[in-house]
């Protein structure tokens, strides 16, 4: 794990892929048995206080992103409700553990995010057991390859928009009516959303919808002093890219492509959703923030 504090090169601060990065695991995946384990942050990370007292939602916070903005949100002050698959248990319960270390209450409320109903009993969770929320972290995602559009089934396109973005909307209309003045919301683009790969037709688009939904909202809720912006980052190496988000034989050179040469790590992406969620960023609004080590992007 690197340090992302000390002064270096970014594009010596992680291992670029290697052929050790070749390697498959059946959906949805778990960081704790890949090899080499992505950043989390647990070893680095330190909180300043930012986000005292706040009370948060992250989906997907059991691995990758999700993971580290989870440990992030809690070293910085905040109480986080956790959602995620219930396959992903094993992961959830370290990222738990690691919110409780840091002083924090931690909610699990394992579930499918394809499904209105778990959408509103996550927001109740924080509503009832945080006492409200301000803070929307809308992270997970469902990212499956396939090369021909005659190969891509109904059923995927369905479930990848499901998750990555009825889910979103779901979450943000039950959140919403929770949240007090300077709330925040963040959304998950991605490069795919400028950029994207033939193979990756129905995630990509999905990427360009949370993009404009996030401008969308944005306007219409600035008004009642709630913020919504978006993250979009590059190549991370996370497990929805190892269970069928690449395939296997690109996975050596995962992140090459980028001007840095290497791919992100989720450690490596939970400050850009600390900035989004904290008072620093009190005048960004509808905005996204990309973090694809140097892909240019409109």
């Amino acid at each position: 794990m690197s340090d992302q504090y000390k002064f270096q090169d970014p594009a010596e601060q992680y291992q670029k892929a290697t052929p050790e990065f070749k390697q498959q695991q059946t959906p949805p995946g778990l960081e704790t048995e890949m090899k080499p384990r992505p950043d989390d942050g647990s070893a680095t990370y330190k909180g300043t206080g930012r986000l005292a007292g706040r009370k948060a939602i992250v989906t997907g916070a059991d691995s990758g992103i999700g993971r580290a903005v989870a440990i992030a949100f809690a070293r910085e002050g905040a109480d986080v409700v956790l959602s995620y698959m219930p396959e992903e248990e094993q992961d959830a319960k370290e990222v738990v553990k690691l919110v409780e270390e840091a002083g924090r209450k931690a909610v699990a409320v394992p579930g499918d995010l394809k499904e209105e109903k778990y959408c509103e009993q996550v927001v109740s969770a924080a509503v009832e057991q945080l006492g409200g929320v301000d803070i929307l972290a809308n992270i997970a995602g469902m990212q499956q390859y396939v090369k021909d559009i005659a190969d891509l089934t109904t059923e995927q396109f369905d479930a990848t928009f499901k998750t990555n973005v009825y889910a979103m909307f779901w979450l943000c209309k039950a959140a919403i009516k929770h949240m007090p003045k300077g709330s925040a919301i963040i959304n998950t683009s991605s490069i795919e959303a400028y950029s994207p790969e033939p193979i990756l037709l129905d995630y990509a688009t999905t990427k360009a919808a949370i993009n404009t939904f996030t401008k969308a909202l944005a306007q219409q809720v600035a008004s009642k002093g709630i913020r919504v912006n978006a993250v979009a980052p590059g190549p991370v190496w996370t497990a929805l890219q190892i269970t069928g988000g690449q395939p296997e034989e690109v996975l050596p050179e995962f992140g090459a492509e980028t001007p840095l040469g290497r791919p992100g790590q989720p450690a490596e992406m939970a400050s850009a959703y600390v900035y989004l969620a904290s008072q620093e960023s009190s005048y960004v609004i509808g905005d996204t923030l990309n973090a694809n080590g140097g892909m240019p992007t409109p």
